[in-house]
């Protein structure tokens, strides 16, 4: 029997997360990142992800994957209750309802953090993802026709949306993970 464990990701597991997503870059459209970031760079932008959002693992009997991520949605203020979803896992680790299991997750943690709707946007075609994020409930938005052009193809990329809270008037500022604690009812990851 497997042993599956979700966790927040630590610096110390860029190499092997790096290792699930460098895959993706130079093998799929999945992706519209090209070149694969420096150990260093991946690690920053890492950090500075974590700063403020969630970044989970899951291990299988000790092994990455798979993982997943929110991040800020637009550079603009109004923008900061919304967030962007980002899951990969590790080809060897598909069919295994880990992807569902890491939203979840995440999307849980983005709810005590005070945020109100999750996107994701998913390169097109990629009938997989697509039908993931329908199964999970998300509401596709439309599709950008054409907007990059990887591995010698145009691709598109549709959003998709996901309400995770009620809206509410004067919304309280969305907490940085680190302030999510035992005492306001989550677990601590």
């Amino acid at each position: 029997m497997e042993k599956r464990v979700i966790r927040s990701a630590t610096l110390e597991d860029a190499e092997a997360i790096l290792g699930i997503y460098e895959t993706y870059i130079t093998n799929t459209v999945v992706t519209f990142e090209i070149e694969v970031p420096s150990p260093e760079s991946f690690r920053e932008r890492m950090e500075k992800i974590m700063a403020q959002f969630p970044w989970l693992v899951c291990e299988i009997d000790g092994e990455i994957a798979g993982y997943a991520y929110a991040s800020k949605h637009g550079e603009r203020a109004a923008y900061r209750w919304s967030a962007d979803l980002s899951v990969y896992i590790h080809e060897k680790f598909h069919r295994k309802h880990i992807a569902s299991e890491l939203y979840e997750e995440v999307i849980r943690l983005l709810q005590k953090q005070g945020y109100y709707t999750v996107y994701a946007g998913v390169s097109t075609p990629n009938p997989r993802s697509e039908a993931f994020h329908d199964a999970y409930g998300f509401r596709n938005l439309g599709e950008f026709k054409n907007v990059g052009y990887k591995l010698g193809q145009w691709l598109g990329v549709t959003w998709y949306e996901l309400p995770i809270a009620a809206y509410s008037e004067n919304p309280a500022e969305p907490l940085a993970i680190g302030k999510i604690t035992e005492d306001e009812g989550t677990k601590k990851l």
